[in-house]
């Protein structure tokens, strides 16, 4: 078969849209995996004929070296998404020692295109592909569906095992599209302690919580969206999980909840949908194949039976058999799963004889059945005391994984007493067979995963063998060998790749540490592990959490007989960053930076004395110590900067910083030119320093600071367009950091400086987002004092006055924030590249009392200012003293002297003119002609 765009393939309930990789059920859209996709589409081609495993892998891996075992891997998970098996029909076939074969009916149909409704959203949710088809929900689904329309607030609630995250998130891939802010899950599972419900919740939103209220940060975010979460799992936080749903809802009339639950929130609002089992076929009806398969529970059975047996057919003999499985075990879902997963080994007679058994022990001396609780627990126990030893052992100890794992990590865990390397993956593979242990292919990698159900079922029985410090132990190694190879490939790899490689293995981390840093836990390993992810909780903007684990360790490490210098004083620059971007240049930010420094000469670490010296430098100059900045630059060089061309390249770029917040555009502008020329011959464009200082990407932060120099240099065209590369580049790489500092130092700035207001809007309503999303308290400050200037509008309260580098900003934008703590910097030359500006504030504020001796100090005051801003190099401040004192004279009536001090330099530009500060000295310069003799 040609695939054509023109043509939609039809089979069973299925539609396929070659040409947009789409396939639909019942005209909603069904999520399959890239490579889930890839093979569908190729077996269709060849729909009635063997496909080999060489053939596929060829294709759908062209350029990786792939095992037959990722191609088995994603057959299953596609077959399983699509129900392969439903109501005794097969789709796809294993063809022995040849390949798979597509043998199903289908037809064809001639389309002019999809409906573009049913093209699936590609962002704004977080909701997973899908894994298996649902059966026998589907009314309640599309039920819930109009309802959440009408009740904001639904509760499913049932068993565990019953299938209530399924029904969710088949609600809420219906709804993909209706939320104009989307949609999120939020699976409760992983988190044990309360407090870290709204951190999670944040981070799914990307926003980050500044504070000590953060429930009111998550309400006043939502107060305007419209967005639907789902909240998974929420049995074990119930009253937690009803307060956030109470206040989320009232603050937020466009959100709506969708929560799973084995017992109802009781919460204002609530509304309770009860799941039941799944229907079985009554005791006493005479029932045909076809009429019994019209029954969820035997359709899930017969499902589930095929896909783990190839050859498996319900025939009529059998099918009281089948019929009789489902009853007893009451029609709950993941039941029906694991015993379906026997039926290749014990076959249907034997499977029910094994459950009669079992159940039966439970259920002496008492008259009433099963409740669907001990159903579950029932064959839980069932499927285990069927696994070998070796299987046993395999799913206890992966119950202490929190969240998805590949199966290196699971040999990781595994691997100890009683278990052998070799015998892992057969085990692996019989977990997966017999539905203990769950499958999420992605399109590059396999992760498996625990059913909650089962993963607290694995847990208890490895407490119970007294094996779980062991292999928790097992597990935090784990985790510090992956963050070690995360740090490894942090500057070699895209962002994007990166965080997707590395971002799942946070919850475990999470645990690792938890426990791991508390008083029966290896505190010494747990130590390792917080410096060395570092990294992660960086790209993951969680700088504060990370900042509670790094105080632990540091406290466990000052505790310890001989802690290890290098250790802490790598834990020292990650406090140091972390509380800079969430507390700006505190004391306990500068303690950290000194404190890593002194130990980096304890251990004659050059590179760890330079990470330690920008850090403090960054410290230095956020707080306006200019002059105290640009003496540490000039440690740089006695560090002997050039032993490593990444660090050196950073240090001359930190040097240019402190140039030009000290005043010295002319040699600024020299050194900013010299860094961007290293950086194209260099290649490293685009690259962070990670762990020096405070990071942004280097060429981010490089065209930032020359894009100031170029508008204070008297060229706002040329500086505008470098700030506006700056912020692409920052933009097309996503680094959050390096967003808020670029907007917040140039863009922002020069946009309005130049009388750009929309524009200016624009980019400080960007940066309050980004500040917010990536935990960077001090650029959200920032933001908030560039309101009170640029829009006003976004003032939603009082702020205290800014302090350091914010505060000289300030009065370069409105001369009104003058105080006497700035005019004492200037005063006593400390305020640096804002000192004219400062000046010129004052002889404004003197200039308004109308005294003629408080005249005479302004017109002092200006002359100084002028003479400031030409020492240094600094056109636009020389400008805008001009002009202050040009208007002056005027007003005295010395118009040639007004003239003739405002034209030269104005004519010294030579771009901008449209600006509001040129535009107003051409106005000036034409008034004051006006009144010069002809």
């Amino acid at each position: 078969m040609t695939l054509s765009p023109a043509q939609a393939i039809h089979f069973g309930p299925y539609r396929i849209y070659p040409g947009q990789r789409l396939v639909t059920e019942a005209d909603h859209p069904v999520r399959l995996g890239r490579r889930a996709m890839d093979i569908l589409l190729i077996l269709l081609e060849h729909a009635g004929n063997v496909v080999s495993k060489q053939e596929l892998i060829a294709r759908v891996w062209p350029k990786s070296v792939v095992e037959d075992i990722n191609l088995r891997v994603h057959m299953a998970a596609l077959r399983k998404a699509l129900g392969d098996g439903q109501a005794g029909q097969r789709y796809i076939v294993t063809v022995a020692q040849r390949g798979y074969s597509f043998v199903a009916p289908y037809s064809l149909e001639f389309i002019e295109q999809p409906a573009a409704s049913q093209t699936p959203t590609p962002s704004g949710h977080n909701l997973p592909v899908r894994r298996t088809r649902m059966i026998g929900r589907q009314s309640l689904v599309d039920s819930l569906v109009v309802q959440l329309s009408r009740q904001r607030f639904i509760t499913l609630v049932g068993p565990g095992g019953i299938g209530k995250t399924t029904v969710a998130l088949r609600v809420a891939e219906q709804l993909i599209g209706r939320y104009r802010h989307g949609i999120r899950l939020l699976d409760l599972a992983p988190i044990n302690d309360p407090a870290m419900i709204t951190a999670h919740l944040a981070t799914l939103l990307e926003l980050s919580l500044h504070g000590t209220e953060p429930m009111s940060g998550l309400a006043a975010f939502l107060r305007d969206r419209q967005m639907l979460l789902v909240i998974d799992n929420c049995e074990h936080l119930i009253d937690d999980i009803a307060l956030l749903s109470e206040s989320l809802l009232r603050a937020a009339p466009e959100v709506h909840i969708l929560a799973t639950s084995r017992e109802c929130l009781r919460a204002e609002g609530e509304f309770v949908q009860r799941l039941g089992s799944l229907d079985c076929p009554p005791p006493i009806a005479v029932l045909d194949r076809a009429q019994a398969l019209t029954f969820s529970a035997l359709q899930l059975f017969v499902e589930r039976a095929m896909a783990s047996h190839d050859s498996f057919e319900l025939t009529d003999d059998e099918l009281p058999l089948a019929i009789e499985i489902c009853r007893r075990l009451d029609g709950i879902p993941l039941a029906i799963e694991l015993a379906a997963a026997q039926v290749n080994s014990l076959g249907l007679s034997g499977l029910l004889t094994q459950l009669q058994g079992s159940f039966r022990l439970l259920t002496q001396g008492c008259q009433t059945t099963l409740g669907r609780h001990q159903t579950l627990r029932a064959t839980l126990d069932w499927s285990f005391e069927l696994l070998s030893p070796c299987e046993q052992i395999c799913l206890r100890r992966l119950g202490v994984f929190r969240g998805g794992f590949t199966l290196e990590s699971a040999a990781a865990v595994i691997v100890g007493e009683h278990i052998e390397p070799r015998e892992v993956f057969g085990s692996i593979t019989q977990l997966v067979a017999k539905s203990l242990l769950n499958v999420e292919v992605g399109d590059e990698e396999v992760f498996y995963r625990l059913l909650d159900t089962t993963r607290s079922y694995a847990l208890e029985k490895l407490d119970q063998a007294d094996d779980l410090p062991d292999t928790r132990k097992r597990h935090a190694e784990r985790c510090l060998a992956l963050m070690s190879q995360a740090q490894h490939d942090w500057e070699l790899i895209p962002t994007g790749t990166w965080i997707e490689r590395y971002a799942r293995g946070l919850e475990d981390i999470r645990s690792a540490l938890d426990w791991g840093l508390n008083a029966k836990g290896p505190q010494a390993l747990a130590i390792r592990l917080t410096a060395t992810s570092t990294p992660l909780w960086q790209e993951l903007s969680l700088l504060r959490e990370h900042g509670v684990y790094v105080r632990k360790a540091l406290v466990l490490l000052d505790a310890a007989p001989e802690p290890c210098p290098r250790l802490k004083m790598a834990l020292k620059l990650a406090l140091g960053s972390s509380c800079y971007h969430t507390k700006g240049g505190t004391a306990e930010t500068v303690e950290a930076f000194v404190s890593a420094r002194t130990l980096a000469r304890q251990c004659n670490d050059l590179a760890g004395q330079l990470r330690a010296v920008s850090g403090h430098m960054a410290v230095n100059l956020s707080c306006a110590h200019y002059q105290t900045a640009l003496e540490q630059s000039q440690q740089f060089d006695r560090l002997g900067e050039h032993s490593d061309p990444v660090l050196s390249l950073s240090t001359h770029r930190l040097r240019v910083l402190a140039l030009h917040f000290a005043g010295d555009q002319p040699q600024a502008r020299l050194n900013a030119e010299q860094v961007l020329q290293r950086m194209t011959q260099s290649g490293h464009l685009n690259r962070f320093t990670h762990g020096f200082g405070v990071q942004y990407d280097q060429s981010v932060a490089s065209l930032t600071i020359l894009a100031r120099i170029l508008w204070l240099q008297g060229q706002p065209e040329q500086a505008w367009r470098t700030a506006r590369q700056a912020l692409d580049i920052a933009l097309q790489i996503n680094h959050g950091t390096s967003i808020c500092y670029t907007l917040a130092l140039a863009s922002c700035l020069i946009a309005h400086y130049n009388g750009d207001t929309r524009t200016a809007r624009e980019l400080l309503h960007l940066l309050l987002e980004q500040a917010q999303k990536h935990s960077v308290l001090l650029f959200y400050t920032w933001a908030r004092h560039y309101a009170q200037v640029i829009d006003y509008a976004e003032v939603r309260s009082s702020l205290l006055p800014g302090e350091g580098l914010i505060k000289d900003i300030m009065v370069t934008l409105d001369t009104g924030f003058v105080d006497d703590a700035l005019l004492q910097r200037a005063d006593t030359g400390t305020a640096g590249w804002s000192t004219a500006e400062i000046l010129r504030a004052r002889a404004d504020a003197l200039l308004a009392q109308g005294c003629p001796l408080k005249t005479e100090a302004a017109e002092a005051v200006l002359i100084r200012a002028l003479n400031v801003a030409k020492h240094q190099g600094a056109l636009a401040w020389e400008l805008r003293s001009a002009t202050s004192l040009a208007k002056l004279w005027q007003r005295q009536g010395r118009h040639r002297q007004a003239h003739t001090l405002l034209a030269p330099i104005y004519h010294r530009f030579t771009e901008g003119f449209a600006t509001p500060d040129l535009t107003k000295v051409r106005r000036l310069l034409d008034e004051l002609q006006r009144h010069l003799p002809a």
